[in-house]
């Protein structure tokens, strides 16, 4: 089985992942092409029985209240796959046949497998709800699943637990494959895709350089877990070599790095490990005073800051490489998608390149001051309009943003990195230093 997600998501692919025994990629009508879902999708479909996509949000929610841009109804319009409604009618009688009737004719060039009603009080609501489908909706009734509180997944405040700090145990996937089974007509499910075709055949994968030519250490544990796997993969093909370090447990980077890569996840539940562990953090602080090339989002981000302001008030030492307090809140500050244009050259691009991505936290900086003192190279746009707001803060050559970038809304940011550190190994070389 071949897993996606539609949207900007880390939490879900990862569970996916751990399910589905397969990398889960992401699909995005917002950030990245229709020319590069197709590829996306193609590729990692192909020599398998099935792919699921899950949708993001309700199926027409995308970016904006009249475009269907990032939506998983237009997704699917690309792909050419049909869609199957899965509707919580918990307390819901025979409206949930008006519910899914309107979601049947509101777009008519989105095709419909069929319905699946979740959160169910027992067997006579399914039966009452199929008399309501027969008599008013075209799309079958696929099955209907029992509410069980057994099958609750933990949250947080960013989501579901991560696959990272594994909530679900065997004998609960175990018990979710059964639930699924047991509600879910599944043949005639099958029966329903048996027409599937993709649109168009899909480019041949990236190729990867004979000769790696520059190393960079990846963050990867339980506080920095969220990265987009076509974001790794290119800078694979940028002739890049991914080393995978943990700032928990590692005492420094690994030897002869040429830049860092620190992506997003939760330090804030790890503060005060990420705070005990003063070698590694010393270490990057250095490796940034010396020009390597650095770069984190979001969580990320928070690390390089010099202090992490958690919820309850305690205030723990980071990496300093910026001089701001990234500061923990019980809301959330910002959400939705990002365009990002370039306001100088960097290790990401050059200036007037615009890149994709979006936003997601709970944290903000709690010294303006501090950040108004610090160069940005980013302008920020929203789906409000290009309001241009600074952001990207740059020291040395290390850059930090809350924004989690999709490198494959512009490829060559791989690229711009690459020469970046390949630009740091000639200077260590004409040195002779060894980080």
């Amino acid at each position: 089985m071949a897993p996606f997600k539609v949207g900007p998501d880390f939490i879900d692919p990862g569970h996916h992942t751990l399910i589905a025994g397969r990398g889960s990629r992401n699909l995005d009508g917002w950030m990245l092409t229709q020319a590069y879902n197709h590829n996306n999708f193609n590729r990692h479909a192909a020599g398998c029985d099935v792919a699921v996509v899950e949708g993001v949000m309700g199926l027409f929610d995308g970016f904006s209240g009249n475009d269907e841009a990032g939506s998983t109804a237009q997704m699917a319009k690309w792909l050419n796959l049909p869609v199957l409604l899965v509707v919580d009618a918990a307390s819901m009688a025979r409206s949930a046949a008006a519910l899914v009737q309107g979601f049947e004719g509101f777009d008519p060039q989105v095709r419909f497998a069929g319905a699946v009603f979740n959160n169910l009080g027992s067997e006579g609501h399914l039966a009452y709800l199929k008399a309501a489908m027969d008599a008013y909706v075209r799309m079958p009734l696929l099955g209907g699943l029992m509410r069980d509180q057994k099958l609750h997944i933990p949250e947080r405040h960013l989501g579901l637990t991560t696959a990272e700090d594994r909530p679900l145990s065997p004998e609960q996937v175990e018990m979710l494959v059964d639930h699924i089974e047991v509600g879910v007509d599944m043949d005639g499910l099958m029966e329903r895709m048996a027409e599937v075709k993709p649109l168009q055949r899909s480019s041949a994968a990236p190729r990867r350089p004979e000769q790696v030519i520059v190393r960079v250490g990846v963050a990867r544990d339980r506080a920095f877990c969220f990265y987009y796997p076509d974001n790794l993969e290119l800078l694979t093909t940028a002739g890049i070599e991914l080393v995978p370090f943990s700032p928990l447990s590692d005492t420094q980077p690994p030897e002869d790095l040429d830049g860092i890569y620190l992506g997003g996840g939760y330090p804030e539940l790890h503060a005060k490990v990420l705070a005990e562990n003063q070698t590694m953090r010393t270490e990057i602080r250095n490796c940034s005073r010396r020009g390597m090339p650095i770069y984190g989002e979001c969580g990320g981000f928070m690390y390089l800051c010099r202090d992490l302001e958690i919820q309850d008030g305690q205030c723990y030492p980071m990496c300093d490489c910026f001089p701001f307090r990234a500061r923990m809140h019980t809301r959330l500050r910002t959400l939705g998608y990002r365009q990002v244009q370039l306001q100088a050259d960097t290790l990401l691009g050059r200036k007037g390149q615009w890149l994709r991505g979006h936003e997601f936290h709970y944290s903000a900086l709690s010294d303006p001051d501090a950040a108004g003192r610090t160069d940005t190279v980013y302008a920020v746009s929203s789906r409000k309009g290009s309001d241009g707001r600074p952001e990207g803060y740059i020291t040395h050559q290390t850059l930090g943003s809350y924004i989690h970038l999709h490198f494959g809304s512009r490829p060559e940011c791989a690229q711009a990195f690459g020469a970046a550190c390949r630009a740091y190994r000639a200077l260590r070389s004409a040195n002779h230093e060894t980080p």
